[in-house]
Order: structure tokens, then sequence, then C-alpha cells
């Protein structure tokens, strides 16, 4: 797998920095044997040595939702938590619903321990390649947070680690669409043919700032704990959190995009090292071409998120609230979510540890983080952005 971006008209190539300071301060790299759970069938939650054992690694607000709902499943315990701030214990612990937990500042001494299967990984995403990867040769399960990485040379390194991952592990992303039962019932409907022949599709994340940033005295402190507000430690808006509009893109129309072309500005939030707002056109094969926005400065009240899908028999709107069928009739077809998605998308990991039903995506999750990074290219460059190099993937 080769991954390179080429702008076009310019000659050059994207040349993105990956930053490698510790974001969690790092030991000497420990060899670990993953622990070997019971057998599937005997996991039910009865007695704790039957439980899928699991850590956090990144508890901050993200990670430990996350880990809260792996704490509350009757398959699985949290029994590890690590932070290099150690003043996160406290807050996650309460979140979590957890008190008999090991603490680490050192994310290698906990995938070093041979009693955890299965980590969670949720700190800034700029490290996200550097733990997977770690996990990775640890032979644990892995559930990541999105993105894959903040840049392309992160992307790639996953990938590559990703193909020397034991077969036995699964390896999930946390593309929470991917299980959503609206989003399914979408999917299942356009590929049924329910639309006829898809003609276009739109997707957007309208909101409010979901960022506070705050003061400390240590500039090193003060971007790692204020990650959000810089582009080399969270990637931007599309890559850190638009990427989900994209990976259902991905998923959706059958593959990658071809170009793209965008333009972005910080309108609101200027001390920022990010954008504030941003407006791409894709162009995927068949002259499919696909308008995407978000913004984090729409006052809270109004929000837009979600995709959109229209063919020559109808159209399908998908979110993590509800899908709805738009087929000509006098009446939609309406289905509302009844959950956070999130808890399927767990759910669904920690029943393919259960069921050893193994699976790897981190191919596929890698260039949606792609697609998101390709828009962001023709965003900063104000040019045309393409594709260079072997892309392909199955979906």
């Amino acid at each position: 797998m080769y991954i390179e971006f080429l702008i076009s008209h310019t000659g050059g190539f994207m040349k993105n920095q990956t930053s490698r300071r510790n974001f969690l301060q790092g030991g000497a790299a420990a060899a670990a044997t993953a622990f070997t759970i019971v057998k599937p069938q005997s996991v039910r939650g009865s007695a704790a040595n039957s439980q899928i054992s699991v850590g956090l690694i990144g508890a901050g607000n993200r990670g430990s939702y996350d880990a809260s709902i792996v704490h509350a499943d009757p398959r699985a315990r949290v029994t590890a938590i690590c932070d290099r701030f150690p003043d996160q214990f406290d807050q996650a612990k309460k979140t979590i619903k957890v008190d008999d937990v090991k603490t680490y500042t050192d994310f290698e001494q906990l995938l070093a321990s041979p009693d955890i299967d299965a980590v969670f990984i949720a700190p800034p995403p700029f490290e996200h390649p550097r733990m997977l990867e770690a996990a990775i040769q640890a032979k644990k399960h892995i559930y990541c947070e999105k993105p894959a990485g903040v840049d392309v040379p992160g992307c790639q390194r996953v990938i590559d680690a990703s193909k020397k991952a034991d077969k036995t592990k699964t390896i999930s992303f946390g593309y929470q669409q991917r299980s959503g039962p609206e989003y399914l019932e979408a999917y299942k409907r356009i590929q049924n043919g329910d639309l006829g022949e898809l003609c276009t599709a739109r997707a957007s994340w309208i909101a409010n700032d979901p960022f506070t940033r705050r003061p400390y005295a240590d500039p090193v402190v003060e971007k790692l704990r204020n990650w959000f507000c810089y582009k080399d430690y969270s990637g931007d808006i599309i890559v850190e959190q638009d990427c989900h509009n994209l990976d259902a893109l991905h998923w959706f129309l059958g593959g990658l995009p071809l170009r793209a072309v965008g333009r972005g500005t910080a309108k609101v939030r200027k001390t920022f090292e990010i954008l504030d707002n941003i407006s791409v056109v894709y162009e995927w094969p068949n002259n499919m071409l696909v308008n995407f926005e978000a913004n984090q400065l729409t006052p809270k009240g109004y929000s837009k998120i979600g995709e959109e899908y229209t063919g020559t028999k109808g159209t399908i709107l998908v979110s993590r609230t509800r899908m709805t069928h738009y087929d000509g009739t006098a009446k939609p077809f309406d289905m509302p979510t009844k959950r956070d998605i999130t808890m399927d998308h767990i759910e669904a990991f920690l029943a393919r540890i259960v069921n050893d039903n193994p699976e790897n995506v981190v191919e596929r999750s890698a260039l949606s983080t792609c697609i998101a990074i390709l828009g962001r290219t023709a965003a900063y460059t104000g040019r045309e952005a393409t594709w260079k190099g072997d892309i392909g993937i199955a979906v």
C-alpha cells in the first residue's frame, strides 16, 4: 500500500509532517504476550476471570465514555487506565463507574501487562499511529478512536502495521456509523436498488464549537491539553470530526473519490491553528459529485449532521438520529434512532472477541481518514487535489 496526494498544477506533493511529540511518557518498548481469554461460550460476565479485560489509553472525555459502555457490558470489564496526566484518572473512574482499576502514565507498561486482553486507544489523534502500532505488536484486540492519523505518513504507518497483525485479533476503529441500525438499513436499501441509479450525494457536519480552550503555564502542556486547537495534533476539523461523514461516503459509494476542490476559513476562532468552517466538492467515479460542508461556529440550537443520497427513484437521509427514505409517496419511511450508535459499535467489537470472529478494518479506516486529508489538502491549498498511487481497497 502506497499513498500520496498530488496537488494538481503545482508540480509538488503535499508534505504534512507527522508530529512525534510524546503525549504519553513512553518507557522502553516491552514485548507483550496477550492473555488467553476463556473460550467464547464461557464468557457471560458471571465471574471476573470470564470477562474480557480491557485497558483504556487516553482517559479524556471520549475515551472515558467509550470505556463506560465497555464496563457496563457483562462480557467485559475495564481493569486499567492510562494517561500522561494523572489528574484525568478521578474523572475517568467516575465516568466509567469503576474503582478497582490499575493506573498508568506509560502506555507501553499497560500494553506489556499479560492481564489485558483488549485496549481502547483514545489519545489526541496524532498519537493514534504510534499507539496502534504498539498495540498490534503487543497482540491485543484493539478499538482505536478515529481518525487513523492526522497525515498521510501516519495513515501509511497504521496500514503497514496492520499487515503484521495477529489474525486472531479484532482491530476496530470508532467509525460507529458502520454498526448503526439506521445506517445498515439505509445501505441495504441502496444496495437493493430502492433509489434506482444513484446520482449524487451530500454530507454535512454543521454544529457548535465542541471544544473549550483552557490556559496552562507550561507551553508544552498547553498544546497537549488543548490539542484540538492545533492542526498537527488534531488534523483540523475535517480530519478529527468530519471523517465520520467521509467514512460513511466511502462505505455507501463503494470506494474512493478521484479528486477534491475546496475552501475553508477561520471566521470566529482566529486564535486556533485550525479552520472553523469548510466546504469541499469531491468527485467519485462515474461523475458522481458529492458536496460536503462543515462548521463549528453555529450557535447552539441548530445542527445538521449526516448524509444524503439521491437516485432516480428517491432520496435517503441518514444520520445518528434517524433514517428517512423519500420514495415519491405521500408519506416517507422514517426510522428514528433508539440509542447512541456508539453502543452498537462497541457491542459489535466485543461480540467479535467473544465469538472468535476477528476482523481487521485498519486499511479501510485509514483510507477513510485519507479522504478527509484529501479534502483538507484542497481547502488549504486552494487547488484541486487528487490521489496518486495504489489506493485500492475492498469495502
